[in-house]
């Protein structure tokens, strides 16, 4: 939106000084979309959207994320988008009509029938312009940004989340909440029993006081450290159902994200010419795009010795 009338003077220069008539045509096409009331409308929409969840969207990008953190910003972000749905409209249409007076684009007639651009207005629902803008666009991509946050992010999962980062270390356990963790075993029944949850009711008492007592768990980050340095230093036999809890924690982080981490990556590990390969090499792609910041430190060197030691095969001086 910044560089609108730049785009604009480049696409008019294009449309009448193309070297050819296809460039000219493509540039005139791409002009008139860009100087519609409905494509500016829709830029300011999302900006705004986007600027609303860009912290979000961040926090839960960051593998070393704090998950309290992450999941007060989704309840902010749901209440900021619930407030412009209820309050921004005249706001956000106030900033589109200014924009397109600055820019000599047309501002149709709110109270006339909205005629649809590139169809027939026969299939059009008869609804005014205010009423298409407001309610079929303005109203209607919100609530579907509302849907998609609530179904990712219910009660139940960030109640799940919260009691997770109950157990994380970094500053001497400060999060620690012995209901929260309590609360987070009652999400696995097949794990924990009645009678494991009152075992582990006991040895939570006993795990924190040791926790607090030993200098080797008072640097730790993360829980993935915490689980290493329990085996490292035998608790992980001392309080098997605190461990069983802790490896819990660091599979269901593992279970989703990277899930989403790999369909995400799909569109680029997979692509047209990569569309016949096996599962092998498919997985193998994966790995080297999803991991891409520990494969970085892999020098070329040692690909290339690891390759020729593989098998004998000629080389190449």
């Amino acid at each position: 939106m910044n560089l609108f009338s730049t785009i604009v003077k480049v696409l008019v220069m294009i449309g009448k000084n193309g070297s050819n008539s296809d460039d000219k045509v493509k540039a005139q096409g791409i002009l008139y979309s860009l100087e519609s009331f409905n494509f500016v409308f829709l830029a300011h929409l999302m900006t705004t959207i986007f600027g609303y969840t860009n912290d979000l969207c961040l926090a839960l990008q960051r593998r070393d994320q704090d998950i309290i953190r992450a999941m007060r910003l989704v309840t902010l972000t749901k209440v900021t988008l619930q407030k412009m749905r209820d309050n921004g409209w005249e706001t956000h249409l106030n900033k589109v009509i200014s924009f397109c007076n600055n820019n000599e684009i047309v501002v149709p007639d709110m109270e006339a029938c909205y005629i649809p651009q590139g169809r027939s207005k026969r299939f059009a629902q008869q609804v005014s312009y205010l009423h298409h803008f407001r309610v079929d666009v303005f109203i209607e991509v919100i609530d579907l940004l509302l849907q998609e946050l609530d179904n990712r992010f219910d009660e139940v999962n960030m109640e799940l989340l919260i009691c997770m980062a109950s157990l994380n270390p970094k500053d001497g356990f400060s999060s620690y909440d012995k209901e929260k963790v309590l609360k987070l075993a009652t999400f696995y029944p097949s794990k924990f029993s009645s009678i494991d949850l009152s075992t582990l009711e006991c040895q939570l008492d006993i795990f924190m006081e040791d926790m607090r007592r030993d200098d080797k768990f008072k640097n730790l980050e993360d829980i993935s450290s915490l689980s290493m340095k329990f085996v490292e230093t035998k608790r992980h036999m001392t309080y098997p159902l605190v461990f069983l809890l802790i490896k819990l924690v660091l599979i269901l982080p593992v279970a989703t994200a990277s899930v989403e981490r790999v369909f995400s990556g799909m569109t680029y590990v997979k692509n047209k010419l990569r569309n016949s390969m096996g599962d092998q090499v498919l997985n193998d792609c994966f790995v080297t795009f999803i991991e891409k910041d520990m494969f970085l430190q892999v020098s070329d060197d040692e690909v290339i010795k690891r390759f020729e030691e593989m098998k004998t095969r000629r080389k190449i001086n």
